[in-house]
């Protein structure tokens, strides 16, 4: 690469503001937790009888049960996640789904048919690992010291 090509590339993210883990953890567990949410979980919820009948029962526990439990990952610990509040447990249903998914649903899939799901548990094993950061609904609602 040219080096005016190198100046003008750093030219333009010296633009940006420094790097903060604070503000990436927040885009990387809200991003997520929309995605899933957006894309699984209030499709399952707004159809909640047409799902009963299409739910995949892997480990045989009712399609009832089966079917409260992905609303639990796809729809409760994505919002507990965007909030910031038990982060770090709301990942674990969430991985718990995607590893079954994965594992005994659909292992027939190749690793770019899965791609959504196999981002899903690179993001959430991440995030069950480093937490949320501080940019939490709880720091939000502290009372500032006078």
């Amino acid at each position: 690469m040219p080096t005016s090509s190198l100046r003008r590339a750093a030219s333009i993210l010296s633009l940006l503001p420094p790097a903060s883990p604070a503000w990436g953890l927040l885009l990387l567990r809200v991003g997520a937790a929309l995605m899933l949410l957006l894309v699984h979980g209030l499709p399952k919820v707004l159809d909640w009888n047409g799902e009963l009948q299409r739910i995949e029962d892997p480990l045989g526990l009712g399609a009832h049960l089966t079917l409260a439990l992905a609303v639990l990952a796809e729809v409760i610990c994505p919002l507990l996640l965007i909030l910031g509040i038990w982060a770090r447990l709301a990942c674990l249903p969430v991985l718990a789904v995607l590893l079954v998914s994965l594992a005994l649903v659909h292992p027939q899939w190749s690793l770019e048919q899965g791609q959504f799901a196999w981002l899903l548990l690179v993001l959430y094993g991440g995030l069950a690992v480093t937490g949320p950061g501080p940019l939490v609904i709880r720091a939000a609602l502290r009372p500032r010291p006078a």
